[in-house]
């Protein structure tokens, strides 16, 4: 289990001071509003990686949970506690509703669910700044780690949002079997026996694994299909049904 260190994240919290400022004054063709669906994404500036070890990746989810909280919240305040601990403690009003999630070697995806004025902003703010700030200093490195501001995609039909939800969980294919988007994948078992031994995704949450980072997502708030039936089955058929050159970012 990872043990948080002293890097505060008092300070940092309200301020883009890590993100590429050139690129932060891209704006979207939509405004996020509550109660709607939306995949965000970011990935290292040229590409790097943004989680190098366990560390990083496990200090990546305990800010999706502790961070989307409308209180402010200090990990300095809260040393010695592992991942887990983190993921019981309570909170007040949450931000957004997170229904999936996957971390990758050098970007990121979710899919969330508004649910307070401006939540998706100030929650994607609190969460890059902070996660910014540790990596800089555990890495002793400084200036921007993400390809300035975040994306964001509006689901705004059913089929969208059943696609990405599929998709998101499919992600970490790429690392076992890198030309899985150009070709078929032949080797079902060893694709799935993947899926379901990587930590960095909801996947293992949505075949019924019982773990602390379960608390990250809120299945109730997302479409039946989040979490209902035969979730691997689901899964299969979404890969069977698109064939090669088919799998893009939206159908």
């Amino acid at each position: 289990m990872l043990y948080i260190n002293k890097v505060s994240t008092r300070t940092v919290l309200d301020s883009w001071s890590f993100i590429n400022p050139k690129l932060d004054i891209m704006q979207r063709d939509f405004n996020f509003s509550i109660g709607e669906f939306y995949h965000l994404y970011n990935r290292g500036t040229d590409k790097r990686k943004i989680f190098l070890n366990r560390q990083d990746h496990e200090r990546f989810l305990t800010l999706l949970y502790v961070v989307n909280n409308t209180e402010v919240f200090h990990l300095s305040d809260h040393t010695n506690r592992s991942t887990d601990e983190f993921l019981t403690l309570p909170r007040t009003e949450t931000f957004v509703d997170i229904g999936a999630y996957c971390l990758m070697p050098n970007h990121f995806h979710l899919l969330v669910r508004e649910k307070v004025n401006n939540g998706v902003s100030l929650f994607m703010k609190k969460l890059l700044t902070a996660y910014v700030m540790y990596f800089n200093k555990t890495h002793e490195r400084t200036g921007a780690l993400f390809e300035g501001r975040f994306k964001g995609k509006h689901l705004n039909t059913d089929r969208y949002l059943k696609y990405q939800f599929a998709y998101c969980h499919l992600n970490p294919v790429k690392l076992c079997d890198p030309n899985w988007r150009d070709e078929r994948i032949l080797n079902d078992k060893q694709t799935f026996d993947f899926l379901a031994n990587y930590q960095y995704s909801s996947y293992q949450d949505y075949c019924g694994v019982t773990r602390g980072q379960g608390g990250i997502i809120n299945r109730g708030a997302f479409p039946e299909y989040f979490g209902k039936g035969d979730f691997k089955e689901s899964i299969r058929e979404w890969l069977n049904f698109n064939t090669p050159k088919r799998v893009k970012d939206r159908p």
